[in-house]
Parts: C-alpha cells; structure tokens; sequence
C-alpha cells in the first residue's frame, strides 16, 4: 500500500485558483462516493478550506491490485469542476507515503496554515474525516492516519504557546482593519456569515472595543440567535444592502459558490447611494465580492491572500513555538511511518513465525520417535525448542525491522519472503537422516 496527497494551498494558488477548485459538504460528498466507486480498493478523505483543497488516498501500488497515482487524482479534481488541468496544474503538489504523512500532520497541528496556530484547521480536518467515515470512503490506513494528525495536532497545541494571540484568519483580517482604519471601535461594521468564521469575527471586533456590529446572515434565526449571544444587531438578509450603504467596514465570511456581489450591481446598489470610504475585507472562500469591485472609487477591497503582512508578523513572532511544533510532528510522523511498514509486513511476519514453529515441531517429533517416544523429559524439551526459536524469531524481526528503515519496506517484505520460502523447504523437506530414531 502507499499513501498519497493530491492538492494545492495558499502558498501554491492564489485565491482565484482555489476558489475554483473549493468543495462544499455536498460536493465533497459527491466526490468521494465518486472515487470509491471508481477505485474501489482505495481509501479517500478530501479536505476543502479557504486555504487549501487537498485529495488524501492510500491504495495499493500495483496497478493490477488496483493502485492510482497522483496524476489520476489532479484529473478528477479537473473532471470534477469541469476545470482545464492546465488552469491549475503548476499550483499542484504530489506527495507519497513519508512526505504525504508529514504533511497531513503539518496541516492537522497548524503549522501548515495561513496564520500559523490556529485552532480552526483541526476542526476542519475532523469534519472532512468524518465526511469520508459517512460515505464510508476511508478505510485502516487513512483511518489511523487522520487519528495520528488529531493526536499530534492536540500535542502541538498543549506543549507550546502557538495558539496564544490573535491566531486565526478571523483575528487577522481584524487586525488588518485595524490598521488600516483610524479608529475601528467606532466604525460601523458589518459582518456577512454567521457561522464558525462570523462568530469569530465578532469575538474579535468586541474584543478590541468595537461598538456598533451587525451581523447578516441568509438565515434570520441564526442571525439573530447570534446577536443576542454576543449583544450587537442582527439583521435579515434582504436588508444587507442597507446596510453596506450606512458602513464603514464589511467583513465578509458568507459560505457561497458565487459571488454575492458583482461590480455593476455593487455600484448601482450601494456605491451610488453612500458617501465616504468603504473598507470590504473579503476573507470567503470562494470569495463573496467579485475582486473587480476594488477599482471602484472609495471602495478598499482586501481577499484572504491581502492578509500577508499580518501574517508574516504573527508568523515571526511564534518562530520558537513553530520550531517545537516541527519537532513533534517528526516525531510523529517516524512513529506512524513504523507501524505503516509493520502492516504490510506483517502478514509475511505471521507466516515466518509459522513455519518457524512448524520447523521446531518437526525436530521435536523426529527426536522424540523410538525409545524417546515416552521419555520424561519430553515437556521440559518443548519448552525449551519454543524458547529457542521465538529468540532466534526475535533477532530475524529486529533485522527486518532495521531493513524496512533503512532500505524501505520493500526491501523487507523481499527479505522476509526469502526467509519464509526457506522454512517452508526446510519444514516440508522429507526426512533423510533416521539414526536418531534407530539409537
């Protein structure tokens, strides 16, 4: 079996991009059911965020067992959103087995993030495992896996500080407007989505002191649900434009395919019908304004890829915590790296540790024939062979063991079928040398 990871992220494509290929609950539903059915010895979890969409398999390396490669996978990703491979082929990674593993726990423990610690990937990794655990795309290896990127995430972020501060892409586009505007916490600001990135906003906007929030949301009860948890106003979606037209600040978060605003109607909508600036930071994926509503006057608009300078900031100042965190995904990584080369030669194992017995067994029986037959020492004798074998067993493993680190466990299933193909001639060979039954 091999393990790969097909995708790109935000240090590869630009939102523009990713957008593109970007997957809702039911798209990413229809996809795996897709990949099952058309790889049906192959495991799959897709994970989909503003950040990255990335296609995690693992199945068997021949072809003829019904194995795939990481050019297979970028073509579904292509068929699937009807997108031309070479719109997007050069912001593609391929990665196989080690590197696949590191980077999944990478990505689960924050360190692969846009704002490096936050807390939101995790719950997004969970949530795509548990989409493939619905449609029952995963399997063994992808299931141990994602549960060893839980586990080492949890690690990451209980034995260093890199979630302290502002650590999500929520507090950094708060941050943003912070410097970009003169006083936030008197800024009448507006806030599309009310979902986990929303509420987030929201925590951090009441946080540096903002007054004057509103939040819009296609579902009313949930909008207004939120405002009274959090104490701002909550308004129904058909008075959005309202209120764009009266703000100072949109933050925008909204979970929608298509733009929800266009540079025509924006113009005639709300441009027209308000004085002052209007700061719009779009941190949507796909994005919730069309990007060519910034050359509007008066009108700042910022995406997800404009956060860059706070990022870079927030990145420098957890640089020791990053280092701590890299070290306890390789660790990790080496661990889980073990138990994968185990599992493929562990059916080989079992039947090495076989056919040794069947060999003690063998010698046993020719040595206690004749007059040794009712010998009253027989069961002293048997459990000595057994110890004598397991340990001769153990020194086989811990070299074969040695080989699938050093070599790779291809070399070390080769190793272990050599041995096996012995034992089975040694066990089954036809007994020549009788003098021991003729004494």
């Amino acid at each position: 079996m091999k393990i790969i990871v097909t995708g790109l992220n935000h240090k590869s494509a630009g939102v523009d991009i990713r957008e593109r290929l970007a997957f809702d609950v039911g798209g990413t539903i229809k996809a795996l059911k897709q990949l099952k059915s058309r790889f049906s010895e192959a495991e799959f979890v897709l994970l989909s965020t503003c950040n990255r969409v990335e296609l995690y398999c693992a199945c068997p390396v021949s072809r003829d067992a019904g194995g795939l490669d990481g050019e297979e996978l970028t073509k579904f990703l292509s068929e699937f959103h009807e997108l031309a491979l070479d719109d997007f082929r050069k912001a593609i990674y391929v990665l196989e087995d080690i590197d696949a593993v590191r980077h999944l726990l990478m990505v689960a423990s924050s360190l692969d993030s846009m704002v490096v610690g936050e807390s939101q990937i995790v719950a997004q990794v969970k949530e795509s495992y548990t989409l493939a655990c619905t449609v029952k795309s995963t399997g063994k290896i992808l299931n141990r896996l994602f549960h060893c990127g839980f586990a080492t995430s949890k690690k990451v972020h209980t034995t260093t500080s890199i979630s302290s501060g502002r650590v999500s892409v929520a507090g950094v586009a708060v941050e943003l407007a912070i410097q970009l505007f003169a006083d936030v916490t008197l800024a009448k600001i507006v806030v599309i989505g009310a979902g986990e990135m929303g509420q987030l906003l929201v925590k951090h906007l009441l946080y540096i002191g903002s007054k004057d929030i509103t939040v819009v949301n296609r579902s009313y009860e949930r909008a207004f649900e939120m405002a009274e948890r959090y104490g701002i106003k909550g308004r129904k979606w058909e008075e959005l434009n309202k209120e764009l037209i009266a703000a100072d600040i949109v933050i925008a978060s909204a979970g929608v395919q298509k733009y929800l605003f266009e540079k025509g109607a924006f113009r005639k909508q709300i441009v027209r019908h308000r004085t002052g600036a209007l700061l719009v930071i779009d941190i949507a994926v796909p994005r919730n304004f069309d990007p060519a509503i910034s050359e509007l006057e008066d009108v700042y608009l910022y995406s997800v890829d404009d956060l860059s300078n706070v990022v870079d900031q927030n990145r420098k100042s957890r640089e020791a915590d990053i280092s701590k965190g890299v070290d306890i995904v390789e660790k990790s990584t080496a661990e889980f790296m073990d138990w994968f080369r185990a599992r493929d030669i562990g059916p080989l194992i079992g039947k090495m540790r076989g056919e040794f017995a069947r060999i003690g067994r063998k010698e046993l029986k020719r040595f206690f024939a004749g007059v040794r037959k009712d010998a009253p020492y027989r069961n002293p004798a048997e459990t000595m062979v057994t110890r004598i074998v397991n340990r001769l067993l153990h020194c086989v493993i811990k070299n074969v063991d040695d080989v699938a680190r050093k070599q790779g466990p291809s070399e070390a299933a080769k190793l272990v079928d050599g041995i096996v193909r012995q034992a089975e001639e040694m066990s089954s060979g036809t007994d020549n040398d009788d003098e021991d039954n003729q004494s």
